[in-house]
């Protein structure tokens, strides 16, 4: 383990497209990989990484914050969830009133001790563009953005590449979403890369349309940890171990330079 992580923010320009799903997918693939993950769900107002695993909703962001604003902080464990050995979640606030108490300075402050605990921080966010989630996109060190085959979303993304384009801003990916509207076909890769006027860099196919999502949703389960998912969806569990490997790769190298 490297003396510090990576961070890894999963987002989008429009909402669902399936950022927790794939925030989750990811830290799956990590746990296989034997990497220890810190999943951070900065959706404050409305995230579902703790009900999504059938965790308790303990301690979140907003007692962090709260704590180290009053100089009652404590070690950062003691803020997170352990879900299993590898992986464990800093959850967003229970009452989404306690959203607008956090200061957007804390991003920093928490991505700081993260990075330090953890070999890779998922970070699941809103697709608004608050201070809060514009810190968050400048401090990750990869941003995975989501895209699906619907106009709106398509349209949206064109305007927030461009913005980043604009700044100069390459540490991203796009990653084309296909199974969460298997029906929705419009364009095809060519055609999206010229409307979003960037490269797509992974595809998730239309085979990793579950129909039974919710019965790993009740259960609590990530659907990478089941022993028949790199089997029954082997095209996409390699797509999403490439994903995993070449951002930890890229990460390395960051830190040798």
């Amino acid at each position: 383990m490297n003396n510090k992580g990576i961070s890894i923010c999963v987002a989008s320009a429009k909402g669902g497209v399936g950022k927790t799903i794939t925030t989750l997918n990811l830290a799956g693939i990590f746990e296989v990989l034997e990497k220890k993950v810190l999943i951070l769900d900065f959706d404050l107002t409305g995230g579902g990484i703790s009900a999504a695993l059938n965790i308790p909703n303990g301690k979140s962001v907003y007692h962090f914050a709260y704590d180290y604003n009053n100089n009652q902080y404590q070690e950062f464990k003691n803020y997170v969830t352990k879900y299993d050995d590898y992986i464990d979640v800093l959850a967003s606030p229970k009452d989404p009133r306690q959203a607008l108490k956090i200061d957007p300075k804390y991003v920093e402050i928490i991505l700081d001790k993260a990075v330090f605990n953890y070999d890779v921080v998922l970070i699941d966010t809103n697709h608004d563009l608050t201070d809060f989630n514009i810190l968050t996109l400048d401090l990750a060190d990869t941003i995975l953005f989501l895209v699906t085959n619907d106009p709106l979303d398509l349209k949206n993304m064109r305007s927030l590449i461009s913005i980043f384009k604009d700044l100069n801003l390459k540490n991203y990916k796009v990653l084309l979403n296909e199974s969460i509207f298997p029906f929705k076909d419009y364009f095809g890769i060519y055609d999206i890369k010229n409307i979003i006027k960037a490269n797509i860099d992974y595809v998730l196919s239309k085979d990793f349309y579950i129909k039974n999502i919710d019965n790993f949703i009740m259960n609590g389960k990530i659907i990478t940890l089941d022993k028949k998912a790199s089997s029954v969806f082997a095209k996409d569990y390699t797509t999403l171990m490439g994903i995993c490997t070449d951002i930890f790769k890229e990460g390395d190298k960051h830190e040798d330079a």
